[in-house]
Parts: structure tokens; C-alpha cells; sequence
């Protein structure tokens, strides 16, 4: 069963913006491209660096250490399926955002 992680009002970011939300030890960057929210973890699965910080073109965010761009909407490296940066479901119901977290099990 997923669980849902309601996102604070003040950490919901405008269109084009980005923010970093944390929970459960996890460090989750939330962006708003075009008014869809997109949710990733913040650490890079090459070498762990963050990725909020990064270069943002449309729904591809640019890893700051070594240039690796992920698509925000799969979480796979762009071009590849071999690298993936673990991604989230974002729900908004009455303005309010959640973060949809699926178990480790059933996962993709």
C-alpha cells in the first residue's frame, strides 16, 4: 500500500521552480514545470550528488557534478533505461500536494 506524504503549502514551488522537501530521511526535490509537479530524490545515483540545484530544461534536470540529465516524469537518464534516479507521484486534491510513496516491493 503507497502512502502519501502531504508536501507544506510554502514548499510547493511556483511554475518554472523548484524546492527541496524532506521526510522519513529521504531528500526529495519537488519542480514545477508548466504546473505539473514532478518529485525525485535530490541525490544523483551516480555519485550522489544533489539535483535540485540543477539545470532545469522543460522536464530534464542536469546533475551540477558530472552532467548526467534526468527526465523528471520517468526518472530515467535521458536516452537510457541503465540509470535511474528514484521518482514519485505528486497528487494535488483541493490545493493541497502529496507525495505518493510505494513500497520498496512493489516499486518498478
Amino acid at each position: 500500500m503507497s502512502v502519501r506524504i502531504q508536501v507544506p503549502a510554502g514548499k510547493v514551488p511556483q511554475d518554472g521552480g523548484r524546492s527541496l522537501f524532506e521526510f522519513d530521511d529521504r531528500s526529495v526535490a519537488l519542480f514545477n514545470v508548466g504546473g505539473a509537479l514532478y518529485a525525485i530524490d535530490d541525490s544523483c545515483p551516480h555519485q550522489g550528488a544533489s539535483l535540485c540545484g540543477g539545470r532545469l530544461e522543460g522536464r530534464v534536470i542536469q546533475c551540477c557534478a558530472h552532467g548526467l540529465r534526468f527526465d523528471l516524469s520517468s526518472g530515467y537518464l535521458l536516452n537510457s533505461t541503465k540509470l535511474k534516479v528514484a521518482n514519485y507521484p505528486v497528487e494535488v486534491v483541493d490545493g493541497q500536494a502529496f507525495i505518493v510513496i510505494a513500497p520498496e516491493e512493489s516499486a518498478p
